[in-house]
């Protein structure tokens, strides 16, 4: 069974989606229903929730946490990436008032023993945050050619190794298939051990595990989750009402650069190349920064939930 869900920037968060007694609102990624609890109490007694996560496991989870608030809740598995037609099928009697994006991976996949998220658990190489979809960690790894995964791994990771490590994945596959997270792990260490010429078991770079990026790397290309992305953002937008509020929690620069990029270009009236003496493009404004820089977690908040360290928070509202 996962840990105790502990939902990241929890009181950030309420303040920015402001949540209204009898509105309505999205959380795109319900997960363990942290956030979507408190949504839920602060729009009492009529609001209504829709409720979204690609993980069967999360739903579950999460429809029994908020199981106490009946119809008020609809859930759905799916990739937020289809947001318009989720809510179009399941919400659309509804105006939205506030919609959520939490990227962070959860602890109910963090520490599921079969789904290979984390390197601290020796489970099957799958990864999969939707367990219907035939792409699996372990399909990366034994199937695609260097080229594909040491650019997996160079740009979703930010691994500097990546080559190194790439090498290492190649020779072992030719000697036995990577099917566990622990046979990933043992070829990603000595890419390490060789850079820092140490001979410790795991040499820890600055309070990281040397494995993180390439996991990390791994589960945004199984999922496509940068995809998604950018795929959800403007429906999201499109979906509101007006005076409406997006929040977005990220967890690594990719994800963060690429919200930052579509927010500032919403929120700007001329898009114009900056060489153009004369605006040609019509753009006008749609949503205005309530964030101009990522809200971070206080120290006390990082002490207390180690996960949230990475986390930034950004919040638009529509025009």
């Amino acid at each position: 069974m996962p840990g105790k869900h502990i939902p990241v920037l929890l009181d950030e968060v309420l303040q920015h989606l402001q949540p209204k007694a009898g509105a309505h609102y999205i959380d795109c990624t319900v997960g363990g229903g942290g956030h979507a609890k408190r949504i839920l109490e602060a729009t009492a007694p009529g609001g209504r929730l829709l409720a979204i996560d690609l993980d069967s496991e999360a739903l579950k989870i999460s429809r029994e946490r908020l199981r106490r608030f009946g119809n008020r809740a609809t859930f759905v598995q799916g990739s937020f990436a289809n947001l318009k037609q989720i809510y179009d099928e399941q919400f659309s009697l509804h105006k939205v008032y506030g919609i959520l994006l939490d990227l962070g991976i959860s602890s109910i996949e963090l520490e599921g023993e079969d789904r290979g998220f984390s390197f601290r658990v020796n489970a099957a190489l799958d990864m999969r945050f939707d367990s219907r979809q035939e792409l699996t960690a372990a399909t990366v790894v034994n199937t695609w050619p260097f080229e594909k995964i040491e650019k997996v791994i160079r740009e979703y990771g930010q691994e500097p190794l990546a080559h190194e490590i790439t090498k290492n994945i190649l020779n072992a596959r030719q000697t036995h298939p990577i099917i566990k997270t622990k046979t990933l792990v043992e070829a990603i260490l000595p890419a390490f051990r060789n850079k820092l010429k140490t001979k410790k078991e795991v040499p820890w770079i600055g309070g990281t595990h040397p494995a993180t990026r390439t996991f990390q790397a791994l589960r945004i290309a199984v999922n496509g989750e940068l995809d998604s992305l950018e795929r959800v953002l403007p429906q999201a937008v499109d979906l509101l009402v007006p005076g409406g509020m997006l929040c977005v929690l990220t967890f690594h620069s990719l994800e963060d650069r690429i919200v930052k990029r579509f927010f500032r270009e919403l929120s700007r009236d001329c898009i114009c190349p900056p060489e153009l003496p004369v605006c040609r493009c019509g753009h006008r404004a749609r949503v205005r920064l309530v964030t101009r820089r990522g809200v971070a977690p206080t120290r006390e908040e990082m002490e207390r939930n180690p996960r949230s360290r990475s986390a930034h928070l950004r919040t638009v509202q529509k025009l």
